[in-house]
C-alpha cells in the first residue's frame, strides 16, 4: 500500500474545431484508497456533445466516489461498482437528450478508471476512447473501440492500415446517452511501480500513431 499513483490530466481544443466536447474528471478516494478517473468524447450538435460529456463524466465519478466512501474496507466487487456507475451517467445523458430537439441525439463516449494505491486497477470503457498502459514491455491497448471500423478489422474484412484511413472511423456503435441502457466492457489492470495508464480520447489516437505516443509518454516525467 506503500505506492503512490499520480494523476494529470489535460485537454486541448486542437486547431480544427470550434469547440471541445471532451471533459474529464479526476478524484481521489482516501477510505478505499484510490484514484477514480473519468474521460468522456461528447457527440451531437450546438453545446449537446459538451453536455453530455460533462453530465457523464461527473456522474460517473460521483457515483463510484460516493460508493466507495461508505462500503467496507475489503470490498471487492469493483467491475459490479463500476458498470452501476456506467448506468447512472448513462441515465443522466440520456434523461437529458428526452428535454428537447436541440438536446437530440446527444451522447459520450466514456472510458473510466479506478486505480487503487498497490497498482491493482479496473478500467471500463463505452465507445472508442481508449485506455493503454504503458510497461517495460512497450504500449498495450487495454480498451476495444466499440466502433463500425472494429467490428470490420475483427471480421477481417479490413486490414489495420486500412482501418486508420477508414472514412466510416469516427462512427461508433456505443455511447452514453443514446438509449436507456448501455453495456460497458470492464478490464482489469495491474499496474507496476514506473507503468503509465493512459485514458484518451480518439482526438489523440486517432492523430498520434502509438509508437508517438509510447515515446512521448516514456520520455515525460
Amino acid at each position: 500500500e506503500g505506492e503512490t499513483v499520480n494523476c494529470f490530466g489535460l485537454t486541448d481544443r486542437g486547431v480544427s474545431r470550434k469547440e471541445n466536447q471532451d471533459s474529464f474528471l479526476i478524484e481521489t478516494c482516501d477510505k478505499a484508497s484510490c484514484q477514480i478517473l473519468a474521460l468522456c468524447d461528447g457527440m451531437g450538435g450546438a453545446n449537446a456533445g459538451g453536455l453530455a460529456s460533462q453530465l457523464s463524466a461527473k456522474a460517473f465519478v460521483n457515483y463510484a466516489y460516493h460508493r466507495l466512501s461508505t462500503l467496507p474496507v475489503r470490498f471487492s466487487d469493483y467491475p459490479r461498482l463500476m458498470q452501476e456507475a456506467c448506468e447512472e451517467a448513462n441515465g443522466v445523458a440520456y434523461a437529458y437528450s428526452q428535454f428537447g430537439d436541440n438536446l437530440t441525439g446527444m451522447g459520450t463516449t466514456l472510458v473510466a478508471a479506478i486505480v487503487r494505491r498497490n497498482g491493482s486497477g479496473w478500467v471500463l470503457n463505452v465507445g472508442d476512447s481508449r485506455a493503454y498502459q504503458l510497461h517495460r514491455r512497450g504500449l498495450r491497448q487495454i480498451s476495444r473501440d466499440h466502433s463500425l471500423v472494429e467490428e470490420l478489422l475483427e471480421a477481417g474484412i479490413i486490414t489495420a492500415d486500412q482501418a486508420r484511413t477508414h472514412p466510416q472511423k469516427n462512427v461508433i456503435t456505443r455511447a452514453l446517452g443514446s438509449e436507456e441502457t448501455v453495456t460497458a466492457d470492464i478490464f482489469e489492470v495491474n499496474l507496476s511501480p514506473g507503468d503509465r495508464l493512459l485514458l484518451c480520447s480518439d482526438g489523440l489516437s486517432n492523430i498520434v500513431p502509438e509508437d508517438e505516443i509510447s515515446a512521448v509518454l516514456s520520455d515525460s516525467r
